[in-house]
């Protein structure tokens, strides 16, 4: 299963996010994602072995082996429930180049990132990627297919910095992603408490 670790953001927020996304309406070339399942990864898996051991017949790590990593990675950070604040846009990796236009994280991102920290080296040391590029807390808001409303995007990123809401972070997520017709589907595996 394809999986990642996730901070889910509130059902109340996505009425904001969807607004967030309006200052990007008319940008072609933009896919957005559902506000419904924005949050903020942690740390992008890739495949994970759902048998209950490594067996040795796969090259992705066990699903019991993720588990047992992202309990001693949260419990090393050792951090209580924390407010984050969501503003501001950014853009990977460019805005020369844009391929996902996201809303940042204000408050909160110093726990947020000891948290990656801490997932990055529990699932490296069971032989998942290591990130290529520093960690920047977000939420997705779109992905760029291509550049043709790249101009009204850096135009927004530059000119605009909405306040778009506040949320309590008390746990982490393992959440599986499955690929469909209407874009991603998201489900919770696991959840680690703060």
């Amino acid at each position: 299963m394809r999986a990642f670790f996730a901070v889910d953001l509130p059902d109340d927020l996505a009425p904001r996010i969807a607004e967030a996304q309006e200052t990007f309406e008319g940008a072609e070339g933009l896919r957005f994602v559902d506000p419904e399942q924005a949050h903020v990864t942690l740390k992008f898996l890739g495949e994970i072995d759902e048998s209950a051991t490594d067996d040795g017949e796969s090259d992705a790590p066990a699903l019991d082996d993720v588990l047992a990593a992202g309990e001693r990675a949260v419990a090393a950070v050792d951090v209580d429930p924390f407010e984050c604040a969501i503003s501001g846009y950014g853009v990977f990796p460019s805005l020369d180049y844009i391929s996902v236009v996201w809303a940042g994280i204000d408050g909160g991102s110093a726990e947020l990132t000891a948290l990656h920290e801490a997932l990055e080296a529990e699932t490296t040391a069971l032989g998942v990627d290591p990130e290529e590029h520093e960690f920047t807390p977000h939420v997705t808001l779109a992905r760029m297919n291509d550049a043709r409303g790249k101009e009204l995007v850096q135009e927004a990123v530059r000119e605009r910095d909405p306040a778009i809401g506040r949320f309590e972070v008390d746990a982490v997520h393992l959440v599986s992603s499955t690929l469909t017709s209407d874009g991603p589907a998201y489900e919770t595996v696991a959840s680690f408490g703060l």
